[in-house]
């Protein structure tokens, strides 16, 4: 005759093993969305912001800038934004990550990866035109996963426009010099 606390007792162990197997996997950076606005955003920023122009008013007069790293040491900056990327792409394509959300996820994870790897060869080489146009595609990836994944839960004091949703991005199909015309204008 089988007790029933004998059975319970064999079968609390696998109960246990099974309930850890389900709890979700450690957070090194916080949330998705803490990690993507304390380090993916910031170093993001830091990468699209290294080429471009602006125009703005000196004085009272119109005022045409382009920008671009000038120093090995702002190009190293540029090439360390890159390689920040590839590396958060990887935290993302972690299971601590990835393992609760659908297999996109893992695509748009391995896609920052993919595209930071040449936006660090961008900074290599020195190149403002090849930075400015991987730019636009690291923008395209980021904004893919955000319409896909919506920052629902950001921190407090944290917009989605913070998150660079809406900032005025270079589409795949604008060079480096369409951009700075735009700017101009």
């Amino acid at each position: 005759m089988n007790n029933p606390i004998r059975i319970a007792s064999m079968a609390l162990p696998a109960l246990i093993l099974a309930s850890c197997a389900e709890e979700p996997a450690d957070l090194p950076y916080g949330t998705a969305q803490q990690f993507m606005a304390d380090h993916v955003q910031p170093t993001a920023e830091t990468y699209w912001d290294a080429v471009g122009a602006v125009s703005e008013l000196v004085d009272g007069e119109p005022v045409f800038r382009e920008f671009e790293p000038e120093t090995e040491e702002e190009w190293e900056e540029v090439r360390l934004a890159a390689v920040s990327l590839r590396e958060f792409g990887e935290v993302l394509a972690s299971p601590s990550y990835a393992s609760t959300r659908d297999d996109d996820w893992l695509d748009f994870a391995n896609g920052l990866q993919e595209v930071s790897q040449r936006a660090e060869q961008a900074a290599i080489d020195q190149d403002p035109e090849a930075v400015f146009e991987v730019g636009g595609t690291i923008y395209s990836v980021c904004s893919a996963c955000h319409q896909m994944y919506p920052p629902a839960d950001l921190p407090e004091g944290v917009t989605v426009e913070d998150m660079g949703t809406d900032t005025n991005r270079p589409s795949l199909d604008q060079s480096l010099e369409d951009y700075r015309e735009g700017a101009a204008e």
